[in-house]
């Protein structure tokens, strides 16, 4: 629960926040000018990387500044142990996989009646 003494009042029309949320990992190299194909491209070359490979790459001089970034960012989350960085360049990649719901909410439907309108009437001889 928030201290109420460490709130500051912000101005009315004033943002608190004025650079806003940061921008996600692939919008900043959309930004930067690559295409999503070649963004989906070196994710997918550099996540089949050992981590010798991948140190490689982020410490030679002529890779590209997209193969530096993604290196940089599966790196640090290798040596965080977290998967945040995969899963995000997995699923911008391959798409997120399929979840599955199920539902059991012990519905009765019996004694439900149904009525079929197709829209055409009886001809009743007039």
């Amino acid at each position: 629960m928030a201290n109420e003494n460490n709130l500051i009042p912000f101005e009315k029309g004033v943002s608190g926040n004025p650079n806003g949320r940061p921008k996600k990992f692939v919008t900043l190299l959309k930004d930067n000018g690559y295409k999503q194909s070649e963004i989906n491209d070196t994710i997918q070359s550099l996540l089949s990387l050992t981590m010798d490979e991948l140190k490689l790459v982020h410490e030679d001089k002529q890779a590209t500044i997209l193969e530096k970034t993604i290196a940089n960012a599966l790196f640090k989350s290798w040596k965080k142990g977290s998967l945040y960085s995969i899963e995000t360049l997995l699923s911008r990649t391959f798409g997120k996989p399929k979840e599955q719901v199920t539902l059991d909410g012990g519905l009765d439907i019996t004694g439900i009646e149904v009525e079929i309108i197709t829209g055409e009437t009886e001809d009743k001889g007039e």
